[in-house]
This record gives structure tokens, sequence and C-alpha cells, in this order.
């Protein structure tokens, strides 16, 4: 029986395969087995048409388990600049020792295999990786983890009500973003969603934006237009285009009252 966690021997005709497609992964292969990245190479290379005339060694290689890495890689005594962190995510308490310089995001994906949260532009400029910390929203790949300590972290997993227990219902804006076809490739939908449900957060307790009519009224919850919810919103790009369908799912849970689907055909 093959451990879980144990990449089994490759046949020769595998071994031929990565000497062909991938001779500088090799001996890493042959030394430690296939992990995740010789895998995801594997899948762009199927996606391209590379594999076709290998497709039954491709198809038998990708059914296999693969080697796990990353285990040494972050192992206290490894790390040059280790610090221990403790934080809450999505209700759970986590500590866990991370390099100094190490994002939010990444521990996210890689520490904790919470990846909802999305790898955009890495920048800052684009919202995918927008997280909740201590009911904020930030940029979590502008966000070291090791100054989140003490913190409370939530994320896309968080986000529906009763996502911890046994019984899950999703959170007001990810059934309005279902109704109104908030989303197409999806791959924005974590952050939009995290930064709307902050967004609302923030109008309830009467924070001004740049559009704001009045700066000098007393705090109190705002009234949103959809102009307003735009510019709140307009941190988190949707490169496919989704941006009416949006404003009306946040608008009708801020509203509380049914907005028309609108579908504009060219």
């Amino acid at each position: 029986m093959i451990d879980e966690n144990e990449s089994p021997e490759l046949t020769e005709d595998e071994k031929r395969l990565f000497a062909d497609l991938m001779p500088e992964d090799l001996n890493e292969i042959l030394d430690t087995g296939v992990n995740r990245r010789h895998f995801l190479k594997l899948i762009t290379m199927a996606g391209g048409g590379v594999l076709a005339a290998q497709s039954a060694v491709a198809e038998q290689l990708m059914t296999r388990p693969f080697a796990e890495t990353g285990t040494a890689e972050f192992a206290p005594d490894s790390l040059d600049n280790g610090v221990s962190v403790s934080f809450k995510v999505n209700g759970t308490a986590r500590k866990l020792t991370v390099d100094s310089r190490m994002t939010l995001l990444d521990t996210l994906r890689e520490r904790l295999d919470l990846t909802g949260s999305k790898k955009g532009c890495d920048h800052g400029q684009c919202g995918a990786c927008t997280v909740i910390v201590n009911g904020q929203r930030i940029l979590s790949c502008l966000t070291l983890a090791a100054s989140c300590e003490g913190k409370t972290v939530q994320t896309i997993e968080g986000i529906a009500q009763g996502s911890t227990g046994a019984t899950t219902r999703l959170h007001p804006v990810q059934e309005a973003f279902l109704k109104h076809d908030g989303f197409q490739c999806g791959f924005c939908t974590p952050g939009q969603i995290c930064s709307a449900v902050a967004m609302l957060d923030e109008a309830k307790k009467g924070h001004l934006s740049y559009v704001s009519e009045n700066v000098r009224q007393p705090a109190a919850p705002a009234k949103l237009s959809n102009e307003e919810i735009r510019e709140r919103m307009s941190g988190n790009i949707c490169r496919c285009g989704a941006y009416p369908n949006i404003v009306a799912a946040i608008q009708e849970v801020h509203s509380g009252k049914p907005v028309e689907q609108i579908f504009r055909s060219v």
C-alpha cells in the first residue's frame, strides 16, 4: 500500500516523458518525486496540446498522488528570518512560524490552504486578494503576516454565516452576487465579496467617500447611491466587466429592496 504522502516510483515511460518535457526538473523529480509545481506544469502543457502524442502516459501521471513539498521549506529551523505569529482566521486560532517577509496572502494560501483569496497583480492594484482584518478590508498581498499578530482575519471561506459550524447559510452579499450574476470568470469574486461586506459595514458606521455630498454631516448610516458604491468598490477590478451586476447586488443588500435585473446586449 502506498502512503498518501509518498510519491510512487516513476515508470520508464514517465521518466522519458519528463526527460523530454522538463529536462531542467528531471533530477529533482527522480530524487524527490513529482510535486505540485511539476503537476501544474503538466496541466499547462496538456492545455496547450503539447501532450497530445503522449496523452496515455500523461493521463497515468495525472492520476498519481504527487509528493507534498514545503514541509522542510517552512520548518522553523530552516527560516533565516522566522517569526512566530498567532491570529484568528475565520474564527479559528492559528499559530505558526513564518518568514518575517512573508505576506498575509502567501501565508493564507501556502501555509493555511485558504486559496479563496487570489493573487492577481501582487502589487495592491487589483483587489483580488482583499480580506477583512479586525473588521477592515485590507490588501493581503501588501500586508505582512507578522503584522497580524493577535488580530482577527476573515477570508472568503469564512464569509458564509455559520461557515464554521454544521449549518451554513450564504451571506446576503453572496446570495445577491448569485442572483445578479455578479461574476463571470470568478477570479476577482472572493475579493469583491470581502470588500463589499466590509464596505457595507463602513457605510453603516457613516464613513465618507470621495463622492460623499456632505462631508460635514455627523457620523450616521450612509445612504449609498450607485455612484457611491462604484466609488467605494473602485479598488476591486473585474476584468470581465461585471460591474453593473456587482453594483446591483450590493445595492440590493444595502437598501434591503429588490433591484431590477437589467441585462444589456450589444
